[in-house]
Parts: structure tokens; C-alpha cells; sequence
């Protein structure tokens, strides 16, 4: 079992009321379980929050689609870029900790989660030279039944955003933020297991370092009116 596989296990065997959950999406299963079946998304098979089914939308083929959104409008993607938006994919539909990123006014989407500039870096080599006609890939389109259209001309990834930073901070709306903290970023390969016990265990600690906090705080004698030993002497 990968050490992504064998974190995210324990993690959600002992997290407790910190146990992480599905998003809402159309995709999402009610909690995570197993898929030994995926043809992508593989990461996650052994704690997954989509359906093995799914992964067979995102299988290489001519054209690729997700729920009638085409991500072809501007000619098909190279292996490299498709590569990276696979991931993004993969991790939004697929992984058990996009939750633990929840957005607090949308229970299908997320917000903020935090990724490294290094892995924003390559994505943005990687579609340098690929076509797109949106800055952000959610509300850049025109859409009608028959799926997603351009509103704008189609032009390079290198035209569109200035670098990684910007791609990563615009391609998802709200949905994804640079992190420059090695600890604190995920780079969507194995070791955000350990980025991800790493964050939750940081913050047991501020909410155990905040009760000790408001322990401290509770009224002595004085605060409620009663007088104290030196008063009764």
C-alpha cells in the first residue's frame, strides 16, 4: 500500500470530529471507500470519493467530457497539459481530503486549498504552448445544451496567464491558492497524505492550545463575587 494510502487510512480511522467527508458534487459518493476499479485517479482507489465509473469520463480518448463540459474547445489538449488537468480533476472529484477544503457557502465546491508553487510551475510548462479561451475554466464559458462554447478566441496558456501563480489562482476560481510553505502544500502525488496529517494535526494542537486558553480565562473567585481566602482572613 502507497504511504498516501496508508496515511489517509489512519487518518480517517483516528481523526475523529476532525474526520474528513465527500464534497457534494454530482460525482461524489456519500463517504470514501475503496475503488480497486479506477482507470485514472488511481491515488485515491483505496479511499475514494467517486466511483470507478467515473475515472472512465476522464480515460484518454479524442475527446474528453465531464458532465457536457468539453475540454477540447480550442483543440485537443497535449499529453503533458492533459496530464495536469486530470489531476485537478482527480482531486476535486475523487480524493477524500478536497473536503477538509469545503467551501463554507457551497458544499459541492472548494475553496483555498493550498497547492505548491512548484506543482503550479509545471502545470503552467506543461499547457504553455496548449490553447484555452478562459481564465477561469468554471464561469469563462457560454453555456447552452449542448455544453460548454468560447466566448473569446482561442490563444496559449502563456498568453492567457502570466505564470503558475496565476493559473493556479484563476484556471478554479477561488478554488485553489499558492502556498509557499513546503508543510502546508499539496502537489497531488503521494506525499499530500503526509501534508494533509501534517495540517490536521497542527490544528488539534491550536484547538487543544485554545481550550488551555479558555481554561485560563474561566472566573475565579473574584470575577464571580466571592471573596477569596485572603478577604475571608
Amino acid at each position: 500500500m502507497s504511504p498516501l494510502r496508508i496515511i489517509l487510512a489512519l487518518i480517517f480511522l483516528s481523526a475523529g470530529s476532525c474526520e474528513l467527508s465527500c464534497l457534494h458534487g454530482t460525482h461524489h459518493k456519500g463517504a470514501p471507500s475503496p475503488e480497486p476499479g479506477m482507470q485514472e485517479c488511481v491515488l485515491y482507489s483505496t479511499s475514494s470519493c467517486c466511483h470507478a465509473n467515473f475515472t472512465e469520463k476522464i480515460t484518454p480518448s479524442p475527446i474528453i467530457k465531464v458532465d457536457n463540459y468539453y475540454w477540447n474547445r480550442c483543440g485537443n489538449l497535449s499529453k503533458t497539459c492533459e496530464d495536469y488537468m486530470k489531476k485537478i480533476e482527480c482531486f476535486y472529484q475523487c480524493s477524500p481530503i478536497a473536503g477538509h477544503w469545503v467551501h463554507p457557502n457551497i458544499s459541492l465546491a472548494i475553496q483555498n486549498v493550498p497547492l505548491c508553487q512548484s506543482f503550479c510551475d509545471n502545470w503552467f510548462e506543461a499547457c504553455r504552448s496548449d490553447l484555452t479561451c478562459v481564465h477561469n475554466f468554471l464561469s469563462d464559458w457560454t453555456i447552452d445544451e449542448s455544453g460548454n462554447h468560447c466566448k473569446n478566441e482561442c490563444i496559449p496558456y502563456d498568453k492567457m496567464y502570466v505564470n503558475g501563480t496565476d493559473l493556479c489562482e484563476s484556471a478554479w476560481g477561488t478554488s485553489f491558492v499558492v502556498s509557499h510553505s513546503s508543510c502546508r502544500c499539496l502537489d497531488m502525488t503521494q506525499t499530500d497524505g503526509n501534508v494533509v496529517k501534517f495540517i490536521l494535526e497542527n490544528e488539534l494542537s491550536a484547538e487543544s492550545r485554545e481550550e488551555q486558553a479558555c481554561k485560563l480565562r474561566q472566573p475565579g473567585p473574584q470575577d464571580k463575587g466571592e471573596p477569596d481566602e485572603d478577604e475571608e482572613n
